[in-house]
């Protein structure tokens, strides 16, 4: 028995639901879900001449060009294409922007390929237009435990130890800070967003209580956290989390270091994967350049040059501690120490990790 279209967008989310987006890549790349595939019906440059037929000549006309480009072997890979995700998945659904043509006519060409598959009512439109009002009303409702403490504590270790944590860092593939990138792009905003309120329907759905986030800034690396969310975590409750320097300068050789060497080398090789690891950590310390100022800065790059040769040629990484320890102790510090005396009033609680993680569990 085949089964039925669907509009229960909060099942999808809330059940990993594999979904088929048969827009063009354009629009895919512009803004998907954590569990969709792209497997479009017409390229790029088809959708693009469609869309001229559509504007000049109407509807009819572009449907009649859209069957003409989509032919013969080109239509037979693409039909090919959706019936593996149809054996792979088979409770999953297909949708395009709106649910309308091009998700009936996958459907269709589908079904006398001998597949009943179906798809989501409204599409991609309707998808993120629940995501967007589930993101703006369960952060609303829920109660947000903010986990804060000085650059090095080792926040995103301790966060996932928290009864129900979102990683805002993670969602954003970045850390926060000038040194924060992965060698793997962030999402798109889009992207950032939908994926944010999936976790938050997930956390809510699934686990319920508190809501346990990192403190960040508006922006982690290049996504922007919605406008309402932010403002939530301005008001919420703040757990501060403590730790001696030393330990907090072995976390950041470990995070920023020694992982970052090896996410370059995994992805480009021993040789290149070096240089680019060495490009990746002057250019982070260039870019706060201003606000370190130009003898301090300078002063800070010759010692990470230093560090990084010595590393290089004597696999000794002990050299980073003192361009870590200065930036800790006589930039971040303060920054973080200001930043913090206007929140005072929010402190709930303040300590060792296992002194945090009692608290939450109270």
């Amino acid at each position: 028995m085949a089964r039925a279209d669907t509009d229960n967008y909060l099942e999808l989310f809330l059940n990993d639901v594999p979904l088929m987006d048969v827009r063009a890549p354009v629009e895919y790349l512009r803004g998907s879900f954590p569990q969709s595939v792209n497997a479009p019906l017409m390229n790029d440059d088809e959708r693009h001449r469609v869309g001229i037929c559509y504007k000049n000549r109407g509807q009819q006309q572009a449907i009649e060009l859209g069957h003409q480009l989509v032919s013969g072997d080109i239509k037979a890979e693409r039909i090919a294409a959706w019936k593996r995700f149809a054996v792979q998945h088979p409770d999953g659904y297909l949708y395009c922007f709106r649910g309308g043509l091009r998700s009936r006519l996958t459907q269709q060409w589908l079904r006398d390929a001998g597949i009943d598959y179906p798809l989501v009512i409204g599409g991609y439109k309707a998808l993120r237009r629940f995501l967007i009002d589930q993101l703006e009303e369960l952060a609303q409702a829920s109660e947000f435990r903010i986990l804060s403490g000085r650059t090095g504590t080792g926040k995103t270790r301790l966060l996932q130890q928290l009864p129900n944590p979102i990683d805002l860092e993670g969602l954003a593939n970045h850390r926060g800070s000038s040194f924060g990138r992965h060698v793997t792009p962030q999402p798109s905003q889009i992207d950032f967003e939908n994926a944010l309120a999936v976790s938050l329907i997930k956390a809510c759905h699934r686990r319920g209580g508190a809501l346990y986030l990192e403190d960040e800034s508006r922006l982690i690396g290049r996504c922007a956290l919605p406008d309402s969310f932010r403002q939530k975590m301005a008001q919420a409750d703040l757990m501060i989390l403590e730790r001696p320097l030393v330990e907090r300068i072995a976390i950041i050789r470990e995070d920023y270091v020694e992982n970052m060497l090896a996410e370059f080398q995994h992805r480009d090789g021993e040789a290149a994967g070096w240089a680019n690891f060495q490009d990746y950590l002057l250019s982070a310390l260039d870019r706060i350049r201003k606000r370190l100022g130009g003898e301090r800065h300078r002063r800070l790059r010759e010692t990470m040059a230093a560090a990084l040769h010595r590393q290089q040629t004597q696999d000794d990484l002990s050299g980073h501690d003192a361009w870590i320890e200065v930036l800790l102790a006589d930039y971040y510090d303060p920054m973080y120490d200001y930043q913090l005396s206007q929140k005072a009033g929010r402190v709930a609680v303040r300590g060792t990790a296992s002194e945090i993680l009692g608290w939450s569990r109270r």
